[in-house]
């Protein structure tokens, strides 16, 4: 209906067109498999970059590569056990 709606104004004809066309790949993820009730997210892993990204900034210059690594590992742990130890159910996970 708002395809039918806005498709024969100039302004919305493409956006209208580019909606049309990829709908069913869009909405894929509801008929696939109906253990997934919502979207997934990369936002956590991408929170994890940054926030390993954060800490590497502020040492700037690692004596070698092992000292990068434990840094790494050192902030991968720690969010390890917030994520495990979380009572947000979008982080939940099977145990």
């Amino acid at each position: 209906r708002l395809i039918t709606n806005y498709i024969n104004q100039r302004n919305y004809a493409k956006a209208c067109e580019t909606l049309d066309n990829g709908f069913e790949d869009a909405f894929q993820y509801t008929v696939m498999d109906k253990s997934h009730n919502r979207l997934k997210s990369t936002n956590l892993l991408e929170r994890l970059n940054q926030e390993v990204r954060r800490r590497e900034k502020i040492i700037r210059i690692f004596p070698n590569r092992v000292s990068a690594n434990r840094l790494i590992g050192a902030v991968l742990m720690d969010t390890h056990d917030e994520w495990i130890s979380s009572k947000r159910k979008y982080i939940k996970f099977n145990q």
